[in-house]
């Protein structure tokens, strides 16, 4: 059966759900349904498996020409739908004949995303193990992109799952212009990271839905946090800033004074705290929160808080079957314990479906990166039933569940167990190849990032015109030839793949006489240059796409996502798209922005040699040792670079730099 796109809508994309799963630690998200409630409802009606392909539009449905004669079901917020210009029902089957065009209009007041399912599915493009769009990534759906005027689609061919009906009433999710949002407290909570006046207000406040929101995550407009703390040390100058660690979908994430409900194109990796968490049985409501809409976050107890099988597909349209009285008041933290050689472990919540395992102090420690590493291995060799994702940060591991498998209760038993049994950290030796890439120095597309941020978001940001001699007057170093130098010298350690997507390294100089350390963008930037090379905190990155981020510009390289797998290109695996790996070590060698242009254009086409690989391995007890014999001059360097950055924050404090929130300019 051929399908005729006549208008495609807006932003018409091809999902499944649940969405792309198992690839959280390299920087892909599940994408899938915004909405998964009105998706599998749709598919419901038509008798299709909850899982089976489908259409999400946003403000503006399709239109669409039925070559042959099939059913249809039209859900999410209220549209007018009609076929050959006669109004047909929403949650219920339509049968359409060869020929017919099923017309959905755009949303009304009322919710903000619509979905479309067709009997037997619709053919598309799996891209690791899913056929969900991430159109940021430009894979799955059709064509990793959203539909066009003139495309034609393919029925999947899907056998029936169950007759085909009407949704009722009750099972229809309850929409609204103010919304009540289910959260449990934690990662990051009082007194640690928010004044307790924070978490008040936070749970007593109606936010805003800003107009600048979309699939990565929901901006809302609200009360700027006092903060427990005045920065986030090597993690950034802003008291939001912490070392990456791994986000969940559903998150309250605060970048910087701006708080983002992340969503599921949301980035898995990151550098900022979030202080709830949406329970799973809520995170539906994300995709019909409409700019202007009002929202309420209501905290819960995790062991009363119902999963997605307890409540059902329709009982969770109501937020009664999900709330229980009052939250945890544990401020997000489940336990807390000591390693063998007394590291503290602190164990926090993340929603109802993720415990994040937190190594040590709020420092940048390798060892403590070597624990995560050995506790990931640990729980990846018994892959205990019930395990969806772990994720390694700079120390921590998040470990995702299905909490009708596994209890967060138990989940929390089992990993202080496993924890227990690790051996001593210090003894860890891993595979650690040299990766050798080509960095175009303040390459112009990274000026033409800042230029567009300082003409759309603001113009007096600290960091601009020109990031690089920010960093250079955030280091106290005497010139920005010193931070060149710094950085081509420097050999960076992958500590974390996936911060800002696709396989982007976030990744640390072995010789902290190499450290860097800046802060990141307040606001973020909502465009960045795929391969875009920046630092934030103390930490290097190479953004895997284009899409928003933060971190201070130093220059471009060449792509660490394979967009033609599983075809050959050098220096990536056939076995996956993604170019480096956990503990590589990244060194640079300069190039030119042309000579960078065909670089790039010939790993597009895969040819060309840019990328230089050499085996080896990594040992820490040896890195230690290094450390040791450099301690006195490591100090001495250190010390001015504290020195700069401490008269940093106090020239933004005294030009007011800790209360800009988005929308500031000169």
């Amino acid at each position: 059966m051929t399908i005729s796109v006549v208008r495609a809508g807006a932003q018409t994309t091809v999902q499944d759900w649940p969405g792309r799963i198992g690839y959280w630690k390299v920087g892909v998200p599940p994408s899938g349904p915004m909405d998964d409630l009105s998706f599998r409802l749709a598919n419901l009606a038509v008798g299709n498996a909850e899982s089976a392909t489908g259409l999400e539009a946003t403000l503006t449905g399709p239109t669409l020409r039925f070559e042959e004669a099939s059913v249809v079901a039209v859900t999410g917020a209220p549209v007018l739908v009609t076929v050959n210009g006669r109004v047909a029902p929403q949650w219920a089957p339509i049968t359409v004949a060869a020929g017919d065009v099923l017309d959905v209009g755009a949303v009304g007041s009322i919710g903000l995303r619509v979905y479309i399912a067709v009997a037997g599915g619709i053919e598309a493009e799996e891209y690791l193990g899913s056929a969900a769009t991430f159109t940021l990534g430009r894979f799955g759906g059709h064509h990793g992109r959203a539909l066009r005027d003139g495309d034609e689609l393919t029925s999947a061919g899907l056998e029936s799952s169950t007759p085909p009906r009407r949704i009722l009433f009750d099972e229809q999710p309850a929409l609204t212009n103010h919304w009540r949002l289910a959260v449990t407290i934690g990662p990051h909570g009082a007194p640690e990271f928010f004044t307790p006046e924070d978490i008040d207000d936070l749970l007593g406040t109606d936010y805003e839905v800003h107009f600048n929101s979309d699939r990565t995550g929901v901006r809302l407009v609200g009360p700027q946090p006092r903060w427990a703390r005045s920065d986030g040390g090597e993690a950034g100058l802003h008291p939001s800033n912490i070392h990456d660690n791994a986000y969940s979908v559903g998150a309250l994430d605060f970048t910087g004074d701006t708080p983002i409900l992340l969503g599921p194109d949301g980035p898995s990796l990151g550098g900022f705290v979030c202080p709830v968490t949406l329970v799973t049985a809520e995170r539906w409501k994300l995709g019909q929160l409409k700019p202007g809409d009002t929202v309420r976050f209501v905290p819960v107890r995790t062991a009363e808080s119902a999963s997605l099988s307890q409540v059902g597909l329709g009982r969770r349209a109501s937020v009664a079957h999900v709330l229980s009285t009052g939250g945890d008041d544990d401020n997000g933290v489940l336990h807390i314990g000591d390693t063998a050689d007394g590291t503290k472990v602190t164990y926090r919540r993340s929603g109802d479906d993720n415990i994040l395992v937190e190594y040590g102090e709020q420092t940048l420690d390798l060892t403590l990166r070597a624990r995560v590493h050995a506790l990931a291995e640990r729980i990846a060799a018994e892959a205990p039933r019930g395990l969806i994702d772990l994720t390694p940060g700079i120390r921590s591991l998040q470990v995702k569940g299905d909490p009708d498998v596994w209890t967060q209760r138990s989940m929390l038993d089992w990993l202080v167990e496993c924890e227990a049994q690790l051996p001593a950290a210090d003894d860890l030796v891993v595979p650690s190849r040299t990766v050798e890439l080509p960095l175009s120095w303040d390459d112009p597309s990274t000026r033409e990032a800042i230029k567009r941020y300082m003409l759309g978001v603001r113009s007096d940001a600290p960091w601009c015109p020109w990031n690089i001699e920010f960093i250079r007057r955030m280091n106290g170093l005497d010139s920005v030839d010193d931070v060149y130098r710094t950085v081509f010298d420097a050999s960076y350690l992958v500590l974390g793949l996936g911060d800002v997507y696709l396989g982007a390294p976030v990744a640390v100089p072995l010789d902290p006489r190499h450290r860097l350390v800046t802060t990141k963008y307040n606001p973020a930037r909502t465009w960045t240059p795929e391969n875009a090379v920046g630092i934030g905190g103390a930490y290097l990155c190479v953004y895997g796409m284009e899409g928003p981020g933060g971190y201070q510009f130093v220059g471009r390289t060449t792509q660490v996502w394979n967009h033609r797998h599983p075809l050959p290109t050098p220096g990536f695996d056939p076995e996956h798209p993604w170019l480096l790996r956990f503990f590589d070590k990244i060194r640079w060698y300069p190039v030119g922005a042309e000579e960078l242009l065909d670089m790039r254009a010939d790993v597009a086409a895969g040819r060309g040699e840019s990328i230089r690989i050499v085996d080896g391995s990594f040992s820490l007890a040896e890195h230690q040792r290094f450390l040791d014999a450099n301690a006195a001059d490591i100090a001495a360097k250190r010390a001015v670079m504290v020195q700069a950055r401490e008269e940093e924050r106090r020239r933004w404090s005294e030009r007011g730099e800790f209360g800009i929130k988005e929308g500031a300019s000169s």
